[in-house]
């Protein structure tokens, strides 16, 4: 932390993504933590913002903390990468393969990483006409979602064709590309790893249909269990899927992996964020209090994973 202190820092948030209202927070959030800690770190609202205007200010360091399209998806990371600006946070493989949820499920597949049964739809060749097939081949309930989002934007259950039909439509108007997968009942749990190390999963409970952008953001109603209940056999388990997850679509630094675990109780991956929601009240910091890592030592932590 010593060395920290010596530095510069940028904290970029805002941006122009669908998540910009939750990354203003997040960016908020983590400058107020860094200069608790006594690091020298300034906060820039990248909308409109001219990058290269972080080297002519001599920052040594970047905190990403915009959420989404442009911010979370390898774009960002390359730039700064051409501008030879250390940064938090996975590199450009990693984050972009994280965004795209439909290339993460086919990784996990492929290597036996357990994850729901799905379908992909091109908006391009997709006919209303396909919408039938697709429920009756994933057991008549489904989960849509827009390949490239996150925060549930554009996400939709969906138990008819009428509003399979409606749901991939909505969905469309997100991305071109509409992951449809299997509904899953039971419970979701996040599993949230810095650095090389994995910290204790949260268990989330919401009335709404799924954990949705309103039971994320808004809700009063949403309640978390941290420790979540599992038992250490249990845990260890969902902890080493959630690392290898991880691993496996190159991701790295710090991030959070998303699990649903059915009535069995056998665990279903979703998806992998590459820069979580770092408000006081997200999950990643919830997480870390748990293991009695208070919001500014995590902050730290993870600006020292910077590469």
């Amino acid at each position: 932390m010593a060395s920290l202190r010596m530095n510069r820092v940028a904290v970029l948030f805002g941006g122009d993504s669908a998540e910009r209202e939750v990354s203003l927070k997040s960016g908020n959030a983590v400058l107020a933590g860094l200069l608790r800690a006594g690091i020298q770190a300034e906060g820039i609202d990248t909308k409109g913002f001219d990058l290269n205007i972080l080297k002519q200010r001599k920052y040594s360091h970047v905190f990403i903390a915009l959420h989404g399209r442009g911010g979370e998806d390898g774009t960002l990371q390359g730039a700064l990468e051409y501008l030879g600006l250390p940064y938090t946070g996975s590199r450009v493989l990693g984050a972009a393969l994280a965004m795209d949820k439909i290339r993460c499920k086919q990784i996990w597949q492929n290597i036996g990483l357990p994850t729901a049964d799905y379908a992909i739809v091109d908006k391009q060749d997709y006919q209303a006409t396909d919408a039938a097939g697709i429920l009756e081949r994933l057991s008549g309930v489904v989960m849509v979602k827009p390949a490239l989002e996150g925060s549930s934007i554009g996400m939709a259950k969906a138990e008819t064709v009428e509003q399979l039909e409606e749901a991939i439509t909505n969905a469309f108007e997100f991305d071109s590309r509409v992951l449809v997968e299997q509904w899953i009942t039971g419970a979701e749990y996040t599993v949230s790893i810095v650095g090389d190390k994995v910290l204790p999963s949260i268990r989330m409970q919401t009335p709404h249909t799924f954990y949705d952008y309103n039971a994320k953001y808004q809700s009063n109603s949403t309640e978390y269990f941290c420790p979540s209940g599992l038992d250490e056999q249990a845990e260890q388990e969902l902890a080493n899927i959630a690392m290898q997850a991880f691993k496996s679509v190159d991701c790295e630094g710090w991030g959070r992996v998303d699990f649903m675990a059915d009535q069995q109780g056998n665990w279903y991956l979703l998806e992998v964020n590459t820069s979580p929601g770092m408000t006081e009240k997200s999950l990643v910091p919830m997480a870390a209090k748990q293991t009695g890592i208070n919001f500014d030592q995590l902050v730290v932590s993870i600006l020292d994973l910077a590469h």
